[in-house]
């Protein structure tokens, strides 16, 4: 059988390249430095997450929040027979490898949206991980998957330590909105252990013994860039070197308690961004 063949890839169009990428945010830096052939499927996975984002912020209707994730569920599982109708996913439909791409694993995406938009908690701490890698890492890895298939193998304990990063770093800059919300965005049983109670989440200060716990996340969430940082192979850093930007930015922003999704153009974020990505480059 022939390959399918497909038509010319037009860019995305807006307003969906817009919320993919803001300026100065992490994504931008990270698709900015990418591997020329990473920043198309990179800006396509991008437009696709910040739809979902969009929808579990605290501030959405959660009720139409959850029709709307039921849509895109329908629309992964269209993307995946090869009939996509959203502006964003027939676009990754056009991308070159993406027979190859597991885009099905989409699905889990907005399945783990769609469970933390209903408040359903991490009961345990050992849940935190998986949940983090559907809702995070998923994404990433499908965007390298759509670059070159054969790169994922390479790629998959830095996102998995990524995910787990960017769960961890939002949460800590989101956590009193998600509890006013009436979301726990922390596993349980820590919070138990810690003796934290929804009003010392939903207080305007954080009492002392919840400031120990965020000061403890936060230096477990930079372990988390740190190995991400550290595992990827010289032989696939150069292709992956948007994942460099991303740990890198990462850990600066924990230092700097600056929110992940800010906006504000920062030179210490382009300077940041353009020393990881050349050190990755130099990998060659």
């Amino acid at each position: 059988m022939l390959p399918r063949t497909r038509p010319p890839l037009k860019p995305l169009e807006e307003p969906y390249r817009g919320r993919a990428v803001p300026p100065g945010t992490t994504r931008y830096w990270s698709w900015l430095f990418a591997d020329t052939a990473a920043r198309d499927p990179l800006i396509g996975i991008y437009a696709l997450t910040a739809e979902w984002r969009a929808l579990i912020d605290p501030a959405s209707d959660a009720s139409v929040a959850q029709i709307k994730l039921t849509w895109w569920r329908d629309e992964i599982r269209r993307l995946v027979a090869g009939s996509p109708l959203h502006p964003v996913t027939r676009y990754i439909a056009r991308l070159p490898h993406a027979d190859a791409a597991r885009l099905s694993e989409l699905e889990r995406v907005v399945e783990a949206a769609a469970a933390q938009l209903a408040g359903v908690p991490l009961e345990r701490a050992g849940e935190l991980e998986p949940h983090a890698g559907s809702l995070y890492g998923i994404p990433l890895l499908a965007a390298v998957q759509l670059t070159n298939p054969l790169q994922a193998g390479e790629a998959r304990a830095c996102i998995g330590a990524l995910a787990a990063a960017e769960y961890l770093s939002r949460a800590l800059a989101d956590y009193r909105r998600e509890a006013r919300a009436g979301r726990v965005p922390f596993p349980v049983d820590e919070l138990l252990a810690a003796q934290i109670d929804n009003d010392d989440l939903t207080a305007e200060h954080a009492p002392p013994r919840l400031q120990i716990y965020l000061d403890q996340l936060n230096r477990r969430a930079a372990v988390y860039f740190a190995t991400a940082a550290h595992s990827l192979s010289s032989s696939a850093t150069p292709e992956l070197r948007h994942l460099m930007v991303i740990a890198t930015l990462g850990i600066q922003h924990l230092k700097g308690r600056k929110h992940p999704s800010s906006a504000d153009f920062s030179l210490t974020d382009l300077y940041n961004a353009w020393k990881a990505a050349r050190r990755a480059a130099a990998a060659r």
